[in-house]
């Protein structure tokens, strides 16, 4: 028998995300991506996978159950998102003059949605959900008090699968077996990981 001690998680880390430049017809591009903004700014993150189930019989029994998920929803609680990108994820439209027209129908962006989890113990794992939408956000504000407490604001994403084997997101742990050496948070979100071969090139520039 062996007996292990999985690290438990301690705090969310930063965010990440990168717009993603889409192709001449208008459709996701996986191979092109702006700069990526990170920002320190989340209280929580929750994480709703949205799966199908699928047992199939034969000879008068179960004989297997095929899973499939179909998104992953995250609510991002933040103190605070940038204006600019907020509009660009909702789609919002703004003009030269600094006028910002919101709530007509239009195609919203995809983008590259990172996080950061940090363990006790000094374990991470660094997580890429490369093509998402903005589902919807809120705007609550309440009046000022004597003391000061905070106003959060969540903004949902919907992560998507983005290539031919229905993969949602790409991730790596401090505590896999396999975790790449000499890679940090820094190289892993320079810019989003589709394939093993961006992991490679995040981890050795230019090899």
């Amino acid at each position: 028998m062996k007996t292990k001690r999985p690290m438990i998680k301690e705090t969310v880390g930063s965010q990440y995300y990168a717009f993603n430049t889409p192709t001449e017809g208008g459709e996701f591009n996986p191979s092109t991506y702006e700069q990526t903004i990170k920002t320190d700014t989340v209280k929580s993150i929750g994480t709703t996978e949205n799966a199908e189930s699928t047992i199939v019989k034969a000879s008068g029994k179960d004989y297997t159950t095929v899973s499939q998920s179909a998104s992953v929803e995250l609510a991002v609680e933040v103190i605070a998102f940038d204006p600019d990108d907020l509009a660009k994820m909702r789609g919002d439209i703004a003009d030269e003059s600094g006028l910002i027209s919101s709530g007509r129908n239009s195609e919203r962006p995809y983008f590259a949605y990172g996080k950061v989890v940090k363990k006790v113990g000094g374990g991470v794992r660094y997580d890429w959900y490369p093509k998402c939408q903005l589902v919807e956000n809120t705007d609550d504000i309440a009046t000022k008090e004597e003391n000061f407490s905070e106003q959060n604001d969540t903004v949902t994403i919907r992560a998507y699968a983005f290539n031919d084997e229905g993969d949602i997101k790409n991730y790596v742990d401090s505590e896999a077996s396999n975790f790449p050496k000499d890679l940090t948070e820094e190289k892993f979100f320079t810019k989003p990981i589709i394939t093993k071969e961006d992991l490679a090139a995040a981890i050795t520039p230019g090899a």
